[in-house]
């Protein structure tokens, strides 16, 4: 099985970066262990979703589905069914349909399910509600994902009633269980291939935030900026893993900026938090810079405190250290910053204990990175700070945010937003920053604008 369809292959990128089928068979296989001989794994595929009218958005497989299966197209449904004599792992797909085709391009079907994807066995999709049933029917319990996806959630109930209304009730499944809690412990640990794919993901993020800076200047707009971005992403095959954050000036003390519309301005700080996608899995990275070329001696001095406590907090990332301790580090040197700068009156640890640091950094200092720009996985286990282990990604982005009406600071300090994230994943040894080749250091990105 070459899942070559799915893969890098397919988009004349680098070959070597698709996963191969045997990695697909394998998770299929953990999963299924975990679960035990009495229970049905099911999950389906994301429906398309219609932006307007007739007009659908550019299809993106649910993460759990391709996680397991690779499987690019809506209208499917995995089952895996442990010790299953004709075959474990089954699919439910669109037959391959000339017409549909002439109108939509080639789809994969059942044959190549089989061949090209590594079921054991394929079913046209028109067909389910015949075989799945008949397939639950004597296993104790159903690992699904509730509430997903109400459309299968319903006829997975209809399933039920009519295996109680043929069969007495005796051999229905008793208990349904939420497959999120085998199946996304698995994904928080990521193997050779996935590490290699994230690689790439960032190494072309570094490149498309490199083209932004070249195309920020004084009098373009944050659309303009936006623009090549993604078409430096693009001219990889890859796509943006979520709508870049263009912020300049004051709209970088707004958390989730999206408009992407007002000028830059001479003298302006412009915050971009972007990250590519390449074969599902998602990079997240964001620099803060001058339009100008130059930082002001108010910027410059919480710049350098942002990028200190974000070497704090990268420090933090190793095996054995809990989840928190990278926030715990960065909030210890903001705060020290805060402070010194006069921003927070007293001292770091009062500012700590007080939460009094949160006006200027509300947010966390990371988050799981994958399939999913804010990834799977558990962040807390047994009421405490998940302890971090090799093949966890992670980002690392603290911030300051200066409120353009906060009036207890000094002028200078207002309407500046800045934030600096990188993805990290955690090595036996330590940990490896994947998005290192973007400069950090100030000096060092004047010089880099300087040549513009």
């Amino acid at each position: 099985m070459n899942l070559a369809s799915t893969g890098s292959a397919a988009s004349g990128r680098d070959a070597s970066l698709a996963l191969n089928g045997a990695e697909f068979a394998g998770r299929r296989r953990q999963l299924m262990d975990m679960a035990g001989d009495d229970a049905v794994l099911l999950l389906a595929a994301a429906p398309e979703r219609m932006r307007n009218a007739d007009a659908a958005w550019p299809y993106r497989q649910d993460s759990d589905f391709h996680y397991l299966s690779g499987w690019p197209e809506p209208a499917a449904v995995l089952a895996l069914l442990p010790g299953r004599q004709h075959g474990e792992a089954v699919m439910f797909c669109r037959e391959r349909d000339p017409e549909h085709e002439r109108w939509h391009g080639q789809s994969v079907g059942t044959e190549r399910a089989v061949a090209d994807y590594g079921m054991d066995d394929a079913f046209p999709i028109e067909d389910i509600d015949d075989i799945l049933p008949g397939m639950i029917e004597g296993r104790a319990r159903v690992y699904c994902h509730f509430g997903r996806e109400p459309e299968f959630d319903a006829q997975l109930m209809g399933w039920m009633r009519r295996l109680r209304q043929l069969r007495g009730g005796g051999v229905v499944p008793k208990e349904f269980a939420a497959l999120g809690h085998l199946l996304h412990d698995l994904r928080l640990y990521k193997s050779r291939g996935e590490l290699k794919l994230m690689r790439a993901a960032a190494a072309v993020a570094v490149e498309a935030h490199r083209a932004a800076w070249q195309a920020a200047r004084a009098g373009a707009h944050e659309y303009e900026v936006e623009a090549e971005l993604l078409r430096s992403i693009r001219r990889h095959g890859a796509v943006a893993a979520f709508v870049p954050t263009v912020a300049a000036g004051a709209n970088a003390c707004v958390m989730h900026y999206r408009a992407n519309r007002a000028p830059l301005r001479d003298g302006d700080l412009l915050l971009i938090d972007a990250g590519a996608e390449m074969d599902g899995y998602a990079s997240d990275i964001s620099r803060t810079f001058p339009v100008n070329g130059r930082y002001s001696t108010a910027q410059r001095a919480l710049y350098d405190v942002v990028l200190a406590a974000q070497h704090a907090a990268i420090d933090a990332v190793r095996p054995g250290q809990p989840f928190g301790a990278a926030h715990a580090a960065a909030v210890q040197v903001l705060a020290e910053g805060l402070c010194q700068l006069g921003l927070l009156k007293g001292d770091a640890d009062a500012a700590v204990a007080s939460g009094s640091y949160r006006r200027f950094f509300p947010a966390k200092t990371g988050h799981w990175l994958g399939l999913d720009v804010h990834d799977v996985g558990d962040y807390r286990v047994g009421g405490e700070s998940r302890l971090l282990e090799s093949g966890m990604v992670l980002t690392v982005e603290p911030g300051l945010y200066v409120p353009p009406d906060d009036l207890s600071v000094a002028e200078r300090w207002r309407g500046i937003g800045i934030r600096i994230e990188d993805d990290v994943a955690v090595t036996r040894e330590g940990h490896e920053i994947l998005s290192a080749a973007l400069p950090r250091d100030a000096d060092e990105i004047e010089s880099l604008l300087a040549l513009r």
